[in-house]
């Protein structure tokens, strides 16, 4: 297997790219023959911002190869809501893999457990966030240690999310229709009075 395309300074997205987890596992285990400590993480990053870009660089200096999972719009929507992701996974995959820090992305599907990626991977080092509520409780039980050589949980890395992102925007919309309708409220009110 050619592993030359993932460290080249293009995108290389069918090579970084690799949906599919045999193959994934047969590249991961190359690139330890190789020498080379893996590193993965794995999340939603609907509404790419600072803080995800900061969180995978911080997660790169861990090792060599960054892994991550992303979470597919159906384990999204279990995960966050019905409302999410806001972005669609194609476009969430292909924002990741033009991160300079990102070396390789799959899918994480609804119909996989939290630790079926981690169990695949196998990585010298596991990131997490201290933000991951669903995660947190998996971690602490020690369920993982077994598959990692480290797990190391970082704060967030910036002051902002994407779910208060989403929130100031519908707040934003809420007081923007509430304004036409309390105009139009008063048109009508108006027209009534007069008429």
């Amino acid at each position: 297997m050619d592993t030359t395309k993932i460290f080249g300074p293009k995108t290389n997205f069918t090579d970084r790219f690799v949906p599919d987890h045999s193959k994934l596992e047969e590249l991961v285990k190359e690139l330890k023959n190789k020498g080379l400590k893996i590193v993965l993480t794995q999340g939603v990053y609907d509404l790419l911002h600072e803080g995800h870009a900061l969180y995978l660089e911080a997660a790169k200096s861990h090792g060599d190869i960054l892994v991550v999972g992303v979470d597919s719009d159906e384990l999204t929507k279990m995960r966050k809501g019905p409302n999410r992701p806001i972005v669609p996974q194609g476009e969430r995959v292909k924002m990741l893999i033009h991160l300079r820090h990102v070396d390789l992305v799959t899918i994480r599907e609804a119909n996989e457990d939290m630790g079926a990626l981690i169990r695949l991977v196998k990585p010298d080092v596991l990131i997490a966030s201290t933000s991951t509520e669903d995660f947190k409780k998996d971690l602490s039980s020690g369920e993982y240690n077994s598959y990692c050589g480290k797990i190391v949980v970082l704060p967030p890395q910036a002051t902002t999310t994407t779910s208060a992102r989403i929130r100031n925007l519908t707040i934003e919309g809420a007081e923007k229709l509430a304004s036409e309708v309390g105009k139009l409220t008063e048109e009508f009110l108006n027209k009534i009075r007069e008429g």
